[in-house]
């Protein structure tokens, strides 16, 4: 029952990043940039070949195996481990975020990136489940981690 839920919530972060990516396509067709709360968020499309920040973007094979083995592995995690509910959060947040990453490599070779706050990289929903995923996971590990 709690891997159902955590599946669910892995699938709900993966369906809001797909659409809310396929949203701002459609918003910056082209391209381009649009500022909105006066210009504390702007959408920018970028197409994002390499891995986190655009490092190596020559290797995106390479980013596809590693991604489909994560995605595989927090799986796994999530099936077998018996997680408090901070680490189950935590990996269902990492899997989606980690799925929808790769479904844009696969689909299109590079990662759609479109949120733009001052001070940060271009990123996406995807990037936010990731690392909010992360920060659940690893406070769960310092408490103790799996359930007793």
């Amino acid at each position: 029952m709690r891997s159902r839920r955590s599946f669910l919530l892995a699938t709900a972060v993966l369906a809001l990043d797909q659409g809310v990516k396929a949203w701002a396509g459609r918003a910056l067709p082209g391209g381009g940039s649009r500022s909105y709360l006066g210009g504390l968020v702007r959408l920018t499309l970028v197409h994002n070949p390499g891995g986190a920040f655009g490092l190596f973007p020559e290797h995106s094979g390479a980013f596809i195996a590693v991604s489909a083995v994560v995605v595989a592995a927090l799986a796994a995690l999530l099936l077998l481990g018996r997680w408090r509910p901070m680490g189950r959060v935590g990996s269902a947040l990492l899997l989606g975020g980690a799925a929808g990453n790769l479904v844009d490599r696969v689909r299109w070779g590079y990662v759609l990136d479109f949120l733009q706050v001052p001070g940060l990289p271009v990123f996406n929903v995807a990037d936010v489940a990731i690392v909010v995923g992360a920060g659940l996971l690893a406070l769960a590990l310092l408490r103790g981690g799996e359930a007793k």
